[in-house]
């Protein structure tokens, strides 16, 4: 009788063994043919939104929304084929929420931050912006954060709730932008030949705007005499090459014109005693 029992064991056992393996090894088929299903459902979203032309910015946070939705749709399918009631899981994922929400309130802020962004649209993908203290080309506006390169190639990633509540500067919204430059002069130089010297050799930089015309005007005095503003106009694709070229031209311009190196000076009286 115990071997018979022990045999009625072992039976029942390896049959429960086999429809669990069997159960684990169609949950993981699943898992790879339903993967592949999503890659192939986002690419079939974002190819016929890319048809109607909407913006890049657009196309990848859509894009991300639907993988995720369809990713819980596919473990909530894969645990009710294990028998698991999704009612249950449903509840669970809903405590789960409120848990979550308590604990990663940033988080959802960073997403509700992103979910503005794409609504309202203060910087896209390619935008040269500056946002939250960082300076850089937005490469991408995802669910929780923001990603940019800085001009030295540094990507730097920021939560949208971040960059969403801080001050946003987006140089790429209007078709220029100005270039701000100083100029020392000497005391003892004739400022009026200056400006008409600066204003005629930056004009034929290339990439400087006709229109807006160059400004070159005086600034402010300090002890070493007047100081120029100059002020070229440039698209901002052309900033740093109008910005270093112009330095170079002030530098070069001056001095080939003669006109006196800017040298501190102060005047000393002496009093001799009787």
């Amino acid at each position: 009788m115990n071997l018979d029992a022990l045999q009625k064991y072992q039976d029942l056992l390896l049959t429960y063994a086999t429809d669990i393996g069997l159960k684990i090894l169609a949950a993981i088929i699943f898992w790879v043919i339903g993967r592949w299903l999503i890659g192939v459902a986002v690419n079939m979203v974002q190819n016929a939104l890319g048809r109607q032309k909407v913006d890049p910015t657009v196309l990848r946070y859509v894009g991300s929304v639907t993988a995720v939705t369809l990713n819980i749709l596919l473990v909530v399918g894969i645990l009710g084929y294990f028998g698991i009631q999704t009612t249950t899981f449903a509840a669970l994922i809903a405590a789960a929420g409120v848990a979550i929400g308590m604990a990663w309130s940033g988080l959802l802020g960073n997403f509700a931050g992103g979910a503005f962004m794409i609504v309202l649209r203060p910087i896209k993908v390619g935008d040269f912006v500056t946002v939250a203290g960082v300076t850089g080309t937005v490469t991408e506006i995802g669910l929780f954060a923001t990603t940019l390169v800085t001009p030295d190639n540094v990507v730097t990633f920021i939560g949208n709730n971040k960059v969403f509540s801080d001050t946003i500067q987006n140089y790429s919204l209007n078709p220029f932008r100005r270039v701000d430059l100083k100029a020392q002069l000497a005391g003892s130089a004739d400022h009026n030949a200056a400006r008409a010297l600066l204003k005629e050799k930056i004009a034929a930089i290339p990439n400087v705007l006709a229109e807006p015309a160059v400004d070159v005007e005086i600034l402010e005095f300090n002890l070493v005499g007047p100081v120029l503003a100059v002020r070229p106009y440039c698209h901002n694709d052309h900033y740093w090459q109008v910005y270093f070229d112009t330095n170079r031209v002030i530098k070069e311009a001056l001095g080939e014109a003669g006109f006196p190196a800017p040298m501190p000076a102060q005047i000393v009286t002496v009093h001799q005693a009787a």
